[in-house]
This record gives C-alpha cells, sequence and structure tokens, in this order.
C-alpha cells in the first residue's frame, strides 16, 4: 500500500536536514582538516639530512632565488582554480571536501616523506656554500657540517628534493579537476568525442608546467618530479572516488548519494488511505504524465505504485513525490532537480 509522510512544517524539516546532512560529513572535515595541520606543520621540522659528495656535478647547479613558480602561484593553481571552476560549474558540495581531501593528504605525505628521505636539492652545494679548499673525505661523503650557510630555511630546504611538493600539490589539486570535468562531460560515454577530452585533459598540462618549472629552477632532479606528479594523482583519484562514481558509470556525473535520506528529517510514513479525492486523483496522475484517468481505479497494490504521495502541511492536497531511490528519474529531468549533498 502507497504510503504518505505526515503533514510538516516544510521551512523546518529542510534546515533540520540540512543540519542532519553536515553533521554526518563532519568527521571528514575533521579528518581533512588534521591532515592540512600536519602538512603546514612539518614544514618547521628539521629532517633528515642525507650526505653528499663535493664532485657530483648532479649537485653543483645554482640557486634560484627566484622560482617561476612560487608558493603562493602554486596555492592559486593547485587550489583556487580548481575550486574556482568548479563553482562555475555547480555549488559548493562534496566536490569541495574531495579537493580539500586530496590536497590534505597529498601535502601531509609529501612532507613526510621530505623529511625522512632527505634528498639533497640539485643547488645544494651552492645553498651550502662549502669552506674554501673543501673536499670529500677519503673513501667518505660530506655533510652538512662543512657549509657555512647561515640562513637557517635556505638550509633546511636543500635537503628536501624528494618527492616535489610543487608537482604533487599541483596534479592533486589540477588532477582531481581533471576528473571532475571528465565524469560531468561523460567523458567514456564511448561516443568518442575529441572536444570532451581536451577539456578534461587541459587541467594535467598546467599540471605538467608546473611540474616540469621545478626541473628549470633546478630544485629538483626529475624522479623528483615524476615520483611527485604520480604521488598527486593517485591522490586525486583516491579522494574523487570516495565521492563520486567511477567515470565509466552512467551517472557519474553525480555524487554519491547522501548519507542521511532526505525522508528522516520529514517526519515517519503512515500508510495512505484509499479515500482518495478525484481532483487528487487526476493531478497525481497528470503529474506521472497521463492525459486522462479515469476515477475509481486506484489500487493498493505496491507494484501499481509508481511513485509516494506526500501531504502538503500547508494546503491539505497531496503533491507527487518522487521515491528517495529513484534518482535516475530525477537526472533524466536535469541535474538541477537531483538533491544535493
Amino acid at each position: 500500500m502507497p504510503y504518505t509522510l505526515l503533514p510538516s512544517n516544510n521551512k523546518f524539516s529542510s534546515s533540520l536536514y540540512s543540519r542532519q546532512l553536515l553533521v554526518s560529513y563532519a568527521p571528514d572535515w575533521i579528518i581533512t582538516f588534521v591532515l592540512a595541520a600536519i602538512f603546514y606543520s612539518l614544514n618547521t621540522v628539521d629532517g633528515f639530512q642525507r650526505q653528499f659528495s663535493l664532485s657530483d656535478i648532479s649537485l653543483r647547479y645554482p640557486y634560484a632565488v627566484h622560482e617561476r613558480v612560487p608558493v603562493p602561484a602554486l596555492y592559486l593553481i593547485s587550489v583556487v582554480a580548481p575550486f574556482s571552476i568548479q563553482c562555475l560549474v555547480n555549488y559548493i558540495t562534496v566536490r569541495t571536501l574531495g579537493l580539500v581531501l586530496g590536497l590534505a593528504l597529498t601535502g601531509s605525505i609529501t612532507q613526510f616523506t621530505k623529511i625522512t628521505v632527505g634528498r639533497p636539492r640539485p643547488d645544494i652545494i651552492d645553498r651550502c656554500q662549502p669552506i674554501a679548499g673543501s673536499a670529500d673525505p677519503t673513501y667518505r661523503l660530506s655533510s652538512a657540517a662543512i657549509c657555512t650557510q647561515t640562513d637557517v630555511y635556505i638550509m633546511r630546504d636543500g635537503f628536501r628534493s624528494f618527492p616535489s611538493g610543487h608537482s604533487s600539490m599541483s596534479f592533486a589539486g589540477l588532477a582531481f579537476l581533471a576528473f571532475y570535468l571528465a565524469g560531468k562531460l561523460h567523458l567514456f560515454d564511448r561516443k568518442g568525442h575529441v572536444g570532451k577530452a581536451w577539456i578534461s585533459l587541459t587541467p594535467f598540462a598546467g599540471a605538467a608546467l608546473v611540474a616540469i618549472s621545478r626541473t628549470m629552477d633546478y630544485r629538483h632532479h626529475w624522479q623528483d618530479v615524476v615520483v611527485g606528479s604520480l604521488l598527486g594523482t593517485v591522490m586525486a583519484y583516491f579522494s574523487y572516488r570516495q565521492y563520486f562514481p567511477s567515470l565509466a558509470a552512467d551517472m557519474c556525473h553525480q555524487p554519491h548519494a547522501p548519507r542521511i535520506e532526505r525522508e528522516s528529517a520529514h517526519g515517519l510514513p503512515v500508510h495512505f488511505s484509499r479515500h482518495l479525492s478525484t481532483t487528487s486523483h487526476y493531478s497525481v496522475a497528470s503529474a506521472l504524465g497521463h492525459s486522462q484517468a479515469p476515477p475509481g481505479n486506484y489500487t493498493d497494490d505496491p507494484s501499481s505504485s509508481a511513485s509516494i504521495l506526500e501531504l502538503d502541511g500547508r494546503s491539505g492536497d497531496e503533491t507527487l513525490r518522487t521515491e528517495p531511490n529513484s534518482l535516475p528519474d530525477l537526472w533524466d529531468q536535469g541535474e538541477e532537480a537531483a538533491p544535493r549533498v
């Protein structure tokens, strides 16, 4: 037998549902902010400083005072740009959480790896400014003890080459944007649209330019850039799949269903009486797409009920309401009709 929901204050119910939905995602946001805090705190830790050879020509590149992509520009590229483009496509929802989660995961893993590996940058000798006439000990390597550099930050940063933070962060942000656009455009719908491919792959090109600039500034070895780029891409896809289906799915343009059903915020369902007025019956039939519906053919058979009737508390009339699990019907009517998270 079809059922209806008890009359309720729509404004209050919507507000209650929004609060419940916000609370359901609170643990995700807390974990994300904790990861971001770890990322920033590890930047001030004195990590491991690996020994090096003064005769190693791969470490004799000049120290670039001005980088092609400084840190503020990196944040604009990897955080602000993807966030802004997503807002243009749609409102702020779980896609924002997915983006921030990917960046936080990538940043914390990158920083932890940097301080534990302690690989010298290609410009470490220029940073170090070793004592004049210094040479490697016999059958041994040199350490930071031979350096005359007084700037603590320059020396600390000189041993954080692996992996490339610029590469990992740029790919974490822009690769997430690429996956997001690919889902919205149904890139893998097996119809072969070149325009969709170009739009979806463009963010990868921007991330690649950032990564290449790190070798141009002699800040990283090529291995650092490759590993950082792969790390960012993997974390971006991992975060994307937490809240979105596979790019090959039919509904890849929509996030996963909300964690809380909207019905729980409105009230308890009760069975609907068979006393259905002719006017209401015609309105329901019209909403279902039937041009005419003869009165008196109402049945208790649940298989014949394609929808649920909800009692409107303001007017007392029955209004058509789609079942919670029939999201494809809503998506067919347009994305704006689907419930947002």
